[in-house]
């Protein structure tokens, strides 16, 4: 076996050390756990819950929001159309912008507007928004 030189092998090595993939948001539905988990940004974070619906993701760098787990996400579309008709015309096969899912627990549970569950909400709203993704919410 022939001995590799050191530019052979740094070679090889930048082959393997490729970036991966660019990241992008990704939200995925668990039909098993009834919950969609929600990721803006590819860091590593912390969790913190925040209520029975969702817990928001935060950045282990930044400490900013990332990203949240949805959880009960059948019973929460079955609560939320009950009370609001309306809200399917969001719903379109099935699917819907996550911040209308945090906007609708907004409407949906009477909170101060300084509380720290709304200013949550209002930042996991900018987040969805800006990563500009949908999940499903009723899933059949």
């Amino acid at each position: 076996m022939k001995a590799e030189s050191n530019a052979d092998f740094a070679k090889r090595m930048m082959l393997l050390a490729r970036p991966a993939e660019s990241f992008r948001p990704t939200a995925t539905y668990d039909r098993d756990g009834d919950c969609i988990e929600f990721l803006a940004k590819p860091d590593p974070f912390y969790a913190e819950r925040v209520d029975d619906l969702v817990t928001v993701y935060y950045s282990q760098d930044t400490h900013e929001v990332i990203g949240s787990l949805i959880k009960g996400v059948s019973a929460f579309c079955e609560r939320v159309l009950g009370v609001m008709p309306g809200f399917k015309i969001v719903v379109q096969e099935g699917r819907v912008r996550l911040e209308h899912i945090f906007l609708a627990k907004l409407w949906f549970s009477p909170r101060e507007p300084g509380d720290i569950a709304t200013l949550t909400y209002q930042k996991l709203i900018e987040v969805a928004e800006e990563a500009d993704i949908e999940a499903d919410l009723c899933p059949s």
